[in-house]
C-alpha cells in the first residue's frame, strides 16, 4: 500500500451518496496521479511528448477541486459539480472523453439524492453513450472500448445481491481485461508493444474508486497545480517599500446557490457588468450553475463580497500582479470590452515565442499557449473566446490531441459562433491563417477557403527518439532523430540536419516547391545556415524560408506548400 494510503474496515455498500462519491473521486485522482508517469510512457511514438497521464490527471483533478468546499451529501449535486469541473478542466482527447463519460453519468444521476446499483448501472451506460457521441469517428481499441466493455460486463453481472462494491469491482476487473486486448484492435499499439494509454488512465481512476470503496483513505490530494507555479515566483520584486501598481489577478469558481438566487436562470451579465466597474481583463461565463470569473482589480475583496451574494466559492486564487509583472507584461494586450464588435476573430494554439509572434503578426487575436506535452483545457479556450469581441471565432488547435477540447469549448460558449478548424498540425493552421480574408462576405465562405488552404500543405516534424522501436518499417534507435508526417514515421538518422534533409525529400515528393522551416529553441544559427545550404543544394528550385520558432519538443517543424 502506498505511503499516502491507509486502510480502514469497510462494509459492503448498498447505496452511493454524495459523500461517498467525493471520497471515490479523490481516490481516483490520487491513484491516477500516482501512476501518471506509467500512463505517459505508454506512448506509441518514441518521442518525448507522452502527456496522456498528465492530461487525464488534470482533468479529474479539476473535478475534484470543484468538490473541495461543497458541503453536500446529495449525489446529484456532487456528481454535477464533479462533472462541470472536469468539463472545464478537460485536456487532450482522452481528457475530453473522460469528462464526457462523467457528464453522461451526471445526466443519469440528475435527480438522485443517492443511487442503488441498478441506477448506477444506467448512469454508467449513459456515460459510455455520451463519450462515444463526443467523437465523430470513434476508434475501437481506445479508452472508449475499455469503458464500453467494462460497463457492459459489470451491468450484465448485476443481481439482487449486488452492492456498490461488487459493481465497481466487476468494472475494474473487466476494464483491466479490456485494456490488455487493445493491441489486438489497434495495429499501432501492437507494433509499439503497448496498451492504450487513455484506457490505462481510466483503469487507474476506477482502481482508485475501488480502493476508496474498500476503506482505503487517501492523503489530501495535491490539486493546486498553480501552487507549484506560484512557488517559483520571485517575491523579491515586491518589497515593504513597493507601491501597488498593477492590482490583483483574481480568479474564482462560484457555485450559485438556490437559497440565494435561481441558480439555473441566473444571468451572469449581472456579475460581468459589476466587474467592468472595478477591473479589466474580464472573463465571466456560466456552465450549468457554476460561474468562472477572471478579473484584474485593485479591490479583490470587493469582488468576493459582491459574488458571494449569489453563491459560495469552490476555488479562489488572488495573485499580486506586481510580482507577476515581469512574466506577463509581454502578453497580448487585452481587448476593450466596449470596442465595436467585429465580424471575425482568430484563436490559435502554439508554444514557442517565435511561433506565437508569427501567429500574432498574421492577425491572430489570441494565442493559447499549448501543444505537445502542454494541451490547453476547455476553460483556456473559453477564456480566450471571451477576450475577443467578434461574431464568429475561428479556432486552430494545431494538434490532433487538442481538437476535442476546442470543440468542447465551442459547444459550451454562447457569446459567439465558434468554428473549430481541424488543424492537426502547426503547418495546416499556419497556411489557413495566411489565407484569412477579414473582408469575406460570410463565415461559411471564409471557413471553406481556409479548409482548402489547409489541404494544400504537408507538415513534417523532427524529434529526438527516446527509445528503440520498429515502426512503419523504420528501425529507430534511442537518441537518433526521427522525421514523421502525421502518424507515419519516415526517417531515423543520427544527425538531425540529415534527418531534416531526408524528411524534406518526402515532403517535396508531390510537386510542392515552397518550404518554411520553423527551428526550435536549441537550434543554433550555424546549424540553420548549414541546413539551408544543404536544402538549396539538394533542391535548387526550392523557395525556402526559415523562422525562429523557439519550440522545445521539435527542433524542426517543416511546412511544404
Amino acid at each position: 500500500m502506498a505511503e499516502n494510503e491507509k486502510k480502514t474496515e469497510q462494509e459492503n455498500i448498498s447505496l452511493l451518496d454524495g459523500s461517498l462519491l467525493t471520497r471515490m473521486a479523490e481516490g481516483g485522482a490520487a491513484e491516477l496521479r500516482a501512476n501518471a508517469d506509467a500512463v505517459n510512457n505508454l506512448n506509441v511514438f518514441p518521442v518525448p511528448d507522452g502527456d496522456m497521464g498528465d492530461n487525464m490527471c488534470m482533468t479529474i483533478e479539476s473535478g475534484v477541486a470543484a468538490l473541495q468546499n461543497l458541503e453536500s451529501n446529495d449525489l446529484a449535486t456532487v456528481m454535477s459539480a464533479l462533472s462541470h469541473g472536469m468539463l472545464l478542466g478537460a485536456r487532450g482527447n482522452s481528457g475530453v472523453i473522460l469528462s464526457q463519460f462523467f457528464s453522461g453519468m451526471a445526466k443519469g444521476l440528475a435527480s438522485c439524492a443517492s443511487a442503488d446499483v441498478a441506477t448506477i448501472g444506467k448512469a454508467l451506460n449513459e456515460g459510455v453513450k455520451n463519450a462515444y457521441e463526443a467523437v465523430m469517428s470513434p476508434t475501437e481499441g481506445t479508452i472508449l472500448t475499455v469503458a464500453r466493455e467494462a460497463v457492459e460486463f459489470a451491468v450484465s453481472n448485476l443481481s439482487p445481491e449486488s452492492t456498490v462494491n461488487s459493481l465497481f469491482a466487476d468494472l475494474m476487473q473487466e476494464m483491466y481485461a479490456s485494456l490488455q486486448r487493445t493491441p489486438e484492435l489497434l495495429t499501432v499499439l501492437k507494433e509499439a508493444h503497448v496498451v492504450d494509454s487513455g484506457g490505462a488512465g481510466l483503469f487507474y481512476i476506477i482502481e482508485g474508486f475501488n480502493k476508496a470503496l474498500n476503506g482505503v483513505e487517501f492523503a489530501a490530494p495535491k490539486l493546486a497545480t498553480a501552487a507549484s507555479k506560484a512557488a517559483a515566483v520571485d517575491f523579491s520584486s515586491f518589497t515593504a517599500d513597493s507601491v501597488m501598481t498593477y492590482g490583483y489577478c483574481t480568479e474564482l469558481l462560484l457555485q450559485l446557490q438556490n437559497s440565494k438566487v435561481d441558480a439555473e436562470a441566473f444571468d451572469v451579465s449581472v456579475i460581468t457588468d459589476y466587474l467592468k466597474g472595478v477591473g479589466d481583463s474580464i472573463v465571466s461565463f456560466k456552465t450549468g450553475t457554476i460561474v468562472k470569473i477572471h478579473v484584474h482589480t485593485m479591490t479583490p475583496e470587493a469582488v468576493l463580497g459582491f459574488c458571494r451574494q449569489f453563491g459560495e466559492f469552490l476555488t479562489v486564487k488572488i495573485e499580486n500582479m506586481s510580482v507577476q509583472h515581469n512574466e506577463t507584461i509581454e502578453e497580448a494586450p487585452t481587448k476593450e470590452a466596449d470596442a465595436p464588435r467585429k465580424a471575425y476573430g482568430l484563436v490559435a494554439v502554439s508554444s514557442g515565442e517565435g511561433l506565437k509572434a508569427t501567429l500574432l503578426e498574421l492577425g491572430v487575436d489570441e494565442v493559447v499557449s499549448g501543444g505537445q506535452t502542454n494541451n490547453p483545457s476547455t476553460a483556456d479556450f473559453i477564456e480566450a473566446f471571451d477576450r475577443i469581441n467578434a461574431a464568429h471565432i475561428f479556432v486552430f488547435p494545431n494538434n490532433g490531441n487538442i481538437i476535442l477540447a476546442a470543440k468542447q469549448a465551442a459547444s459550451i460558449y454562447e457569446k459567439a459562433t465558434v468554428h473549430v478548424m481541424e488543424s492537426k498540425d502547426f503547418g495546416a493552421g499556419y497556411a489557413a491563417i495566411l489565407s484569412f480574408d477579414g473582408e469575406a462576405s460570410s463565415a461559411e465562405e471564409l471557413e471553406s477557403a481556409m479548409n482548402e488552404a489547409m489541404q494544400r500543405v504537408t507538415t513534417g516534424y523532427i524529434s529526438p527518439a527516446v527509445r528503440d522501436a520498429d515502426l512503419n518499417g523504420v528501425h529507430i534507435t534511442d537518441g537518433e532523430f526521427i522525421g514523421y508526417i502525421g502518424k507515419e514515421i519516415l526517417v531515423s538518422q543520427k544527425e538531425r540536419v540529415q534527418a531534416a534533409l531526408s524528411l524534406t525529400e518526402a515532403l517535396l515528393s508531390d510537386d510542392k516547391y515552397l518550404l518554411t522551416v520553423f527551428y526550435g529553441k536549441d537550434v543554433t544559427e550555424e546549424e540553420v545556415s548549414a541546413l539551408s545550404e544543404s536544402l538549396s543544394a539538394a533542391f535548387p528550385d526550392l523557395e525556402l524560408y526559415t523562422v525562429a520558432g523557439g519550440q522545445e519538443i521539435h527542433p524542426y517543424i517543416i511546412v511544404a506548400e
